[in-house]
């Protein structure tokens, strides 16, 4: 495989194993662009040992729904909190890998794993984590095609060469398993002085992808339809890095890319209908697919036939009912908001509806 820049690599591993003292160190917001999370999300951080929430370096929550079970992994999972977030939802009978490639932030992930252990109750360390680059994940005991989900937090942006990061993902994905991530993305293509500087690229800023280019990023590798399920502004908070971006702006992005055989190039409609069970945990009420398709628990929706895939032929596959089949085609699908994404709006509705707002 094509090995990223080492200049790259060394400097990366370096602002986050040596700068960075803690994610209080940034120049940006990154870390809490989001805003705080849902309630149930909130318990599950009260586990997390301080040593590794202190230098957690992500731009987003990307911990997706249904994950009792499943097998995981975290590109660039750092100290580890978005990995032991996994754990307590995977459960005992499910495993989380962790793959970074600084070796002071995985000193951390792995002296709190017998802390992490204890506190969720569990006879044995459901996580393991290995040291290396996200371009090349071959030398880790993860079979071709036997994930169900992957993950990462602000890390995909840090990489030179992101179409390796997510030829790799979709490697590793089993048919119907999800790549669901959040990074940085700007407005704009960025000049190569941006890019290339020190600062900005350890902020996540100068590895930022334009955000219409990085759609396309996915294609290639077998991802289709990518899905952004939720987009929030990157502030910058201090003077020098302000005037060495002008006036280009950054927004923090989670994506849902599933690994499908069948999906087509664009909505097609083909008379499908999908009613949510309302079965997934912390999402009873309501369950968000992406930014526009917001299903209420016993309502059916007209959906167009990647999404009824997307639902259907994944693990969110035993929590909704899907009417019809792609026996019959009718033309090109309005991929509009649905009625409950027109009634409720946005993820925070969502979270204030099922699980009592954010904290």
């Amino acid at each position: 495989m094509i090995i990223p820049d080492d200049t790259i690599r060394k400097q990366v591993e370096e602002y986050y194993g040596q700068i960075l003292g803690g994610s209080e160190d940034l120049k940006t917001n990154a870390c809490c662009a989001v805003g705080a999370p849902p309630q149930w999300l909130a318990r599950l951080l009260e586990n997390i040992h301080d040593d590794v929430a202190a230098r957690f370096y992500g731009c987003g929550f990307p911990i997706p729904e249904a994950l009792e079970g499943c097998r995981m992994l975290d590109l660039g999972c750092g100290t580890g909190r978005d990995v032991y977030i996994a754990s307590q939802l995977v459960g005992p009978t499910g495993h989380v890998f962790g793959v970074d490639m600084t070796p002071s932030q995985l000193e951390v992930a792995n002296d709190t794993l017998d802390y992490h252990t204890d506190r969720f109750g569990y006879p044995e360390p459901n996580v393991s984590f290995h040291e290396g680059y996200i371009e090349d994940l071959s030398p880790f005991p993860i079979d071709d095609e036997s994930l169900d989900v992957i993950i990462s937090n602000c890390v995909i942006n840090l990489s030179p060469c992101k179409d390796l990061v997510l030829a790799e993902a979709y490697r590793l994905l089993a048919t119907g398993g999800e790549l669901y991530f959040s990074d940085v993305l700007a407005d704009r293509r960025l000049p190569s002085e941006m890019a290339e500087d020190p600062l900005l690229y350890g902020e996540c800023l100068g590895g930022a992808m334009y955000f219409h280019d990085f759609l396309e990023l996915p294609r290639p590798t077998g991802f289709r339809d990518p899905r952004v399920d939720s987009r929030a502004p990157i502030t910058i908070e201090n003077d020098e890095l302000a005037a060495r971006i002008g006036a280009a702006r950054f927004e923090s992005v989670t994506f849902r890319l599933f690994k499908l055989d069948d999906l087509d190039a664009q909505c097609e409609d083909y008379g499908q209908v999908a009613t949510y069970r309302g079965t997934i945990p912390h999402n009873e009420a309501l369950f968000t697919l992406d930014d526009h398709h917001l299903f209420e628990t016993g309502r059916p929706e007209r959906v167009c036939g990647n999404t009824a895939a997307m639902l259907e032929d994944t693990r969110f596959g035993e929590h909704f009912d899907i009417t019809g089949d792609k026996s019959v085609h009718y033309g090109i699908f309005d991929c509009a908001a649905t009625m409950a994404a027109d009634q409720y709006g946005s993820n925070d509705a969502v979270a204030s509806s099922s699980d009592g707002g954010c904290c």
